[in-house]
């Protein structure tokens, strides 16, 4: 289940791209190829794994891959360190693309594509939590943005625990003042908060749905996509109750999708949802729900 596209690109997939995340065996195998492809490689400006198609990546990022594989062995990642990564992948051309789409203009912006964020996030994904609490800490948006993606990735191992669940949506919880952009909520809420409260008590949600800033009602909303994934609907639906008429187009976009996506599971409910409430939806948001009844 995916929150919104239709106003951007899927910045939240987390797909692996080019060479990120390679050992160092790897990443000396691509630097000594021939030194005629390498040349060519160099002077596009982008590295290429074997069968890869990719969008082209900073020279640097090779070389950074393999620094810091090497250094893995002597601690696990901190705040600082991802910081470095990210740093090291700056691209004037993407920083300023970013902050044409920001919608906050004073949030600083360092220039890295977010498949590169989202492969730094992954590599690092056994971060302690502390660390990423420093992240959060951080202004910057990128940082922020690789912040969440470990906790998101780390909700989708296989091996975490409730303990760990647990732990990863008390931190969130605890830092609502720092994940308060929607592009933030929308790539975590779903896994860290929605994947947590599948078996207990949606109180917490519905006292974010209830919450005077606008970004603790989006992530009341999104966190639910999980909820209606595994097709538990009655809270869901509560939840746009609740949020129905909400004045904040931020927070229609992701009702309207909730809406859709419980449309897809039932449609009947979806429809009498819609007879009751349509008209206090936003347009764009009655509009998303109704894309589930063709």
């Amino acid at each position: 289940m995916r929150p919104p596209r239709g106003s951007r690109r899927d910045r939240t997939t987390g797909r692996t791209h080019g060479t990120y995340g390679c050992d160092q065996k790897s990443a000396r195998m691509l630097r000594s190829r021939a030194p005629g492809s390498a040349q060519r490689a160099t002077n596009r400006g982008d590295v290429r794994g074997a069968g890869s198609s990719t969008a082209p990546l900073p020279p640097a990022m090779i070389d950074h891959m393999a620094s810091s594989t090497a250094s893995a062995a002597s601690g696990p990642p901190t705040a600082a360190s991802v910081r470095r990564q990210l740093e090291a992948s700056v691209s004037l051309a993407e920083r300023e693309r970013t902050m044409k789409r920001m919608a906050d203009a004073s949030i600083p912006v360092l220039g890295v594509r977010m498949g590169t964020v989202f492969e730094i996030a992954k590599a690092n994904v056994g971060m302690p939590l502390d660390e990423v609490d420093r992240m959060l800490d951080d202004d910057t948006y990128e940082v922020r943005v690789a912040a969440v993606s470990v906790l998101d990735f780390r909700a989708r191992q296989r091996r975490t625990t409730d303990a760990d669940r647990r732990a990863m949506f008390e931190l969130w919880m605890r830092r609502l003042d720092r994940i308060d952009t929607w592009d933030l909520i929308d790539r975590a809420a779903p896994r860290v908060i929605g994947w947590y409260l599948l078996d207990k008590p949606r109180d917490p949600l519905f006292a974010l749905a209830r919450d005077d800033e606008w970004w603790h009602r989006r992530t009341a909303i999104t966190a639910a996509f999980w909820i209606i994934r595994a097709r538990d609907l009655d809270d869901p639906l509560a939840l746009c109750e609740l949020l129905a008429d909400d004045p904040v187009h931020f927070v229609q976009t992701n009702v309207g999708v909730a809406l859709r996506e419980i449309g897809r599971v039932d449609p009947g409910r979806l429809e009498d949802f819609l007879a009751r409430r349509g008209d206090d939806l936003s347009a764009h948001a009655r509009r998303t729900a109704r894309s589930a009844l063709g």
